[in-house]
């Protein structure tokens, strides 16, 4: 029982399995719509599985050997040519190319984003600044209002004392 429930955490998706067969079948015949049947299928599932576990094992032990527990890149490259894959390591470098130039771009997105916030959050007063603005404006509005009550009411006693 617990051989098949770590094989089945270690399958590769079946139906990313199946676009990259049929893609690549496609590319050969392009006249006809090619159909992968359920033991085929099963059949690359298991042979990528494979491939993959002895390309980790064969930049594993190229990363020992160099005295690193972290494999990188370079390792990898490195153990598709010890296993006589030399054709797919241009291949896999363009790859890689491409997806650290859209990680990098990703990055310095990401970091241009967050500096225009630290910019507008600078500018922008805060909520206890406009408060204080409000008040000290609500006080001006009342002295002026308190300096026409005086007014007025200086009015309404010079023509009180006239109308006697």
């Amino acid at each position: 029982m617990e051989k098949k429930v770590a094989a089945e955490i270690e399958e590769l998706p079946k139906t990313i399995v199946r676009r990259v067969v049929k893609e690549k079948l496609s590319q050969c015949s392009r006249n006809q719509d090619i159909s992968v049947n359920k033991d085929s299928l099963l059949a690359f599932c298991e042979s990528a599985r494979i491939f993959i576990h002895y390309l980790s094992a064969t930049s594993n032990d190229i990363c020992k050997e160099s005295k690193r527990q972290t494999i990188k890149a370079d390792d990898v490259l490195k153990a598709l040519e010890d296993m006589e894959f030399p054709e797919l390591v241009r291949p896999l470098k363009a790859s890689l190319n491409e997806f650290r130039r859209k990680s990098a771009g990703k990055k310095a997105a990401a970091s241009r984003e967050k500096e225009a916030k630290k910019k507008r959050k600078i500018e922008e007063p805060t909520v206890e600044d406009e408060s204080k603005d409000d008040v000290g404006n609500d006080d001006n509005d009342n002295d002026h209002d308190e300096d026409e009550d005086e007014v007025e009411d200086e009015d309404e006693e010079e023509n009180g004392a006239s109308d006697e």
